[in-house]
This record gives C-alpha cells, structure tokens and sequence, in this order.
C-alpha cells in the first residue's frame, strides 16, 4: 500500500463513494470479481479514471484479472471511513430537517451506519416535540449533547442567514464535520471539515450541462 498523498481531488473521492455503491451492489447480486471497465462504465466514466481514482490509496487489483470485489469494497470502507458507525446532529428542524430526521437511508445494507443522535431547534413550538423517537432539544443542550453521544457530525439546515450562527454552536460542541444545507460559505476552523450540499447550484450545473451537452464528458475529469 502506497503512502496517501497529500492532496487528493475532491471529485475523486466522491467517485470512490460511487464505487463502493457499485461494489455493493455487485456483491448482492453474488458477483465474485470486477473490473475497471465494468466500474467505469456502471460510473460513467472512463476506465483510467477508475484505475487513477483507485491508485490515490494503492494498488487493488490483478492485471488480467481485475477486483476481487469484497475485498474492493471493504478497502473502500476503510478509506472512506466507513467501517465504523458515526453521530450525527441535526440543527434546524424545518421541513428539510424533519425529512432528514425521518430518512432511514443512513444504515444502508448494514455495511455502515450513521447514527442520529439529536435534534436541535430554537424554536419553542419545536423544542421537545418528537420526531422518529427523537425529542428536539435546544441548542444551548447541544455542548452537552456532543459530549454525551461524542458526535462526529453536524446537518445545518436552518435558514440562510443562521448558517454561521449554527456553525459556531456546532464548533464550540467540539463537532468536527458539518454538512451545510444553506446556500452560503461557512467559517470554521481548519480542523472542521464543511461540505456543502448547495440544490441551487446544482441546477445551474445541470442547466449549463443540458445547454452544452458536448461538454458534459469533461467535467468529471480532473485536472
């Protein structure tokens, strides 16, 4: 296994998560082997970018033979993080945070899991209501909440302009990865990793792509 570097593109990790869904499924379906073309093309991408991907972590596979898939997969969990089970909070109990709260995704086929632990609002018509069994606690119980339940992750889905406000409670409970819902930048600290899930964007993206579909190959390539 090949030392980790130090930069690694941010849309190379979120292909190895593609990946990992693929494998998952492959092994359901009692699919013993694979190969980078196969990966590549339940991906949509080309099968040296599978093959680039992949020798970020190391070398996986055997030349003429391709991957065995479960050790594959479990190498993915490994490097994604995601043979272990996570805590997560969500500050924000509107609509989308509700949604959230009752999704029941995160423990897919059991390989992982990611454990909601707590529901935060300020609102007082909010507070101490119930939701899938959990009841929204205030966010001046999240410090507490973060220690009792070592919470690894923070949903903010609070409106706009309470983002950073969120952030900061979430920051000073010790929580040191936040997944924004709201549509703007947030200030953290460098041991805080933020990744933002932006729906507005995403439409622009997929509106410039639908207007240039000539370009719609290059965009999963890195630079």
């Amino acid at each position: 296994m090949s030392d980790k570097p130090l930069s690694i593109p941010t849309a190379t990790i979120s292909r190895l998560v593609t990946y990992l869904r693929i494998l998952t499924n492959l092994e359901r379906s009692g699919i013993n082997r694979t190969s980078s073309d196969h990966l590549a093309e339940e991906a949509q991408v080309s099968a040296f970018q599978v093959r680039k991907d992949l020798a970020y972590f190391g070398r996986f596979g055997t030349r003429g033979m391709g991957y065995t898939v479960l050790t594959l997969r479990r190498e993915l969990q490994r490097i994604l993080g995601l043979n272990r089970r996570w805590s997560v909070v969500i500050v924000g109990m509107g609509r989308l945070g509700q949604a959230l709260a009752n999704y029941r995704g995160y423990s897919e086929s059991n390989l992982y899991d990611f454990d909601i632990k707590g529901l935060i609002d300020v609102d007082p018509d909010k507070v101490g209501s119930s939701i899938h069994g959990l009841t929204v606690q205030h966010v001046g119980d999240l410090e507490g909440l973060s220690r009792a339940a070592s919470v690894d992750m923070g949903f903010i889905t609070v409106p706009v302009e309470k983002a950073q406000e969120a952030a900061d409670a979430l920051v000073k409970a010790g929580v040191k990865g936040i997944l924004n819902f709201a549509p703007t930048v947030l200030e953290v600290p460098d041991d805080v990793a933020v990744e933002q899930v932006d729906f507005l964007a995403g439409m622009k993206r997929l509106a410039f792509y639908i207007l240039n579909p000539h370009l719609k190959d290059l965009k999963d390539d890195d630079a």
